[in-house]
């Protein structure tokens, strides 16, 4: 009788166990494939409604297969916000010549990261606008406003940012060249995709805290989560689940192919602690680059992959260098 009453037990728990384990492995792959959206939040409305406190003129516009982007310019009376200033004195201490600020040298397609949105884009559009460009940033699929449902990591939105660049030219009647692209994660991973088509106009590129494929990405948060002995097959589950949503194989992104063929400078910088993606995920997306290319790996000192953009290190004065170096 006790012993029948422990089997029952035992069952009803593993029975449980295994229905919270699918649960959770159903729901994760549902994230990769669609994640949580981000709503505005405060900083994003406060800048939205006052664009010319931060010295930048804002348009909104959507591609013509429903894409919405913002057109982010530098205020054409030469206005700086706050971290315009900054990125300009900081570009000045090692002697670079800047364009007086309101002109515009360039265009710059930015892609967020998984579970951002365009809007995450502005404060740095700010900083990029104040030493010339003109910044264009899009709502990847799955995220923002974005209406289709699923986010393919670059695989099938490799023509987006290209794109955005045309269309937005045609409808603002601006000169599409000289243009360069940068995407952060999940971001990187898209333009890195971009940049490898055969007809991508881009003129430079760069990429922050991105991973040279994704099934290892998967398989490094799996291990922290749940262990070694069962964080790969639960990785692998997961990963069947993301195919399932969106037909194609985690398998399939993989950027650090793409990055093989580029001929286009590029710039890759990573946070040193990154326990996201790691560090030496990044040095294999960087190692991956022809030797023949031009190219710079910069390692941030202290940043984690969520304040990779936040610490003391002038990351976007390096990435501004970067681009107006070769963006011309």
């Amino acid at each position: 009788m006790i012993s029948c009453l422990l089997f029952r037990l035992f069952l009803f728990f593993t029975i449980t166990l295994f229905l919270l384990v699918a649960c959770f492995t159903w729901w994760v792959g549902g994230e990769i494939a669609s994640p949580g959206r981000r709503p505005l939040h405060d900083y994003h409305r406060e800048f939205l409604a006052d664009p010319a406190a931060h010295g930048v003129v804002l348009e909104k516009f959507t591609l013509e297969d429903g894409t919405p982007c913002l057109l982010c310019a530098p205020e054409p009376n030469g206005k700086l916000g706050e971290r315009g200033v900054k990125i300009r004195q900081q570009m000045g201490e090692p002697g670079l010549t800047l364009n007086a600020p309101g002109q515009v040298i360039g265009n710059l397609v930015m892609v967020h990261g998984r579970k951002g949105r365009k809007e995450d884009y502005l404060l740095i559009a700010e900083r990029l606008c104040a030493v010339g460009f003109r910044c264009l940033l899009p709502d990847m699929p799955g995220h923002g406003e974005h209406p289709a449902p699923v986010i393919y990591y670059g695989v099938r939105e490799a023509g987006l940012p290209a794109r955005v660049l045309s269309e937005a030219a045609q409808k603002f009647a601006f000169t599409a060249q000289p243009a360069g692209l940068m995407g952060m994660s999940m971001g990187g991973s898209v333009a890195m995709h971009s940049a490898g088509q055969a007809d991508a106009p881009w003129r430079a590129m760069g990429i922050i805290s991105s991973f040279h494929a994704f099934a290892p990405a998967i398989d490094v948060q799996s291990v922290k989560m749940i262990g070694g002995l069962l964080g790969k097959p639960w990785a692998v589950a997961a990963g069947l689940v993301y195919e399932w949503k969106s037909g194609l194989s985690v398998q399939e992104i993989r950027p650090h192919e793409h990055a093989m063929g580029l001929t286009i400078p590029t710039l890759i910088a990573h946070g040193k602690d990154d326990k996201i993606v790691p560090i030496e995920s990044g040095r294999q997306l960087f190692a991956a680059l022809p030797e023949d290319t031009p190219k710079q790996w910069v390692e941030i000192p202290e940043a984690d992959h969520h304040n990779v953009l936040i610490t003391d290190f002038p990351i976007y004065a390096t990435m501004a260098e970067w681009m107006l170096k070769y963006v011309k």
